[in-house]
């Protein structure tokens, strides 16, 4: 049985390497091209998995070849993927241009992804749900409404859109970064953008900065805790995987200042991987790179 439900998207990726982003009208030429598992539902599902997490996806995808692909990603993690149904719409898909520097910009198109009506089954060991914006607010609303009390509800906010009420009074974590942060609160500081989201949530705000580390808030508290350097080679996923390592381990147990610790080590050090090597990326991995 799976402690951890992810309901959320599920994308086939498109990935372009790109000295920069194109202009208006602009034909670019990009130096490589890569096809990846994606969405952020499925990518903190998979992260959750290789975390250590008991972990099932619920979600949309079409009846098509990338349905397959993205079925047998998910299968490869160790994520129970009984509960992603199959629609006649296409199969949600993205194009991410990633830049030299490691930064990247995407364009997503939902596809099945608009279908998911947020009615799953839930598990009869479940602890930890996630939850993100890249399927309707019904469908969230759908599962939150039918949540145990004992069930800790993480919402990661991405991409930004208005919080819903109903939604940010069950929360217990919610995560965000400093675009969306700004983007739901209008305050450009992070820090007064997370104090502003703890005043709406029941729990803690996590706002994450990359490379500045992160902001804890909590009503009338906030803390700073410095990124972990590394040499970065893509920052595409590091959200994913912060979400997913933060899940594992509060529903194995640990302390959330903790689990926030590990989840903080874990996307720096998949930030700092190639690409080929991430799918290997394991719990025992971060707590050695936490050890150095």
């Amino acid at each position: 049985m799976s402690d951890i439900l992810v309901l959320g998207a599920l994308h086939y990726d498109v990935v372009v390497d790109a000295p920069r982003l194109p202009g208006i009208d602009e034909t670019l030429p990009g130096t490589s091209v890569d096809y990846r598992f994606g969405g952020k539902g499925g990518n903190q599902a998979v992260a959750a998995a290789r975390m250590g997490g008991s972990v099932a996806m619920a979600g949309r995808v079409g009846r098509d070849a990338a349905a397959t692909s993205l079925r047998s990603a998910l299968e490869a993690a160790g994520v129970d993927a009984t509960q992603v149904k199959g629609t006649d719409a296409a199969t949600g898909m993205s194009v991410a241009i990633t830049l030299p520097s490691g930064d990247y910009g995407a364009v997503i198109v939902s596809g099945a992804n608009r279908l998911n009506d947020g009615v799953v089954d839930l598990p009869a060991s479940l602890q930890t749900v996630i939850l993100q914006n890249e399927i309707p607010l019904a469908a969230n609303l759908a599962l939150v409404r039918r949540l145990p009390g004992n069930v800790r509800l993480i919402v990661n906010a991405a991409p930004a859109r208005t919080l819903d009420d109903e939604i940010a009074a069950r929360t217990d974590l919610l995560v965000v970064n400093r675009v969306e942060a700004e983007a739901l609160t209008a305050h450009a500081e992070p820090i007064e953008a997370a104090k502003a989201l703890a005043e709406t949530s029941r729990g803690s705000v996590l706002l994450t900065m990359g490379a500045d580390g992160l902001i804890i808030a909590d009503r009338g508290e906030t803390r700073h805790l410095p990124a972990r350097k590394v040499d970065v080679v893509s920052t595409h996923g590091a959200g994913d995987m912060f979400v997913g390592a933060l899940a594992a381990r509060l529903t194995d147990g640990d302390p959330r200042d903790e689990a926030v610790e590990f989840a903080n080590a874990a996307a720096a050090l998949f930030v700092s991987l190639p690409i080929a090597a991430r799918d290997s990326l394991t719990a025992g991995d971060v707590r050695d790179f936490m050890a150095r």
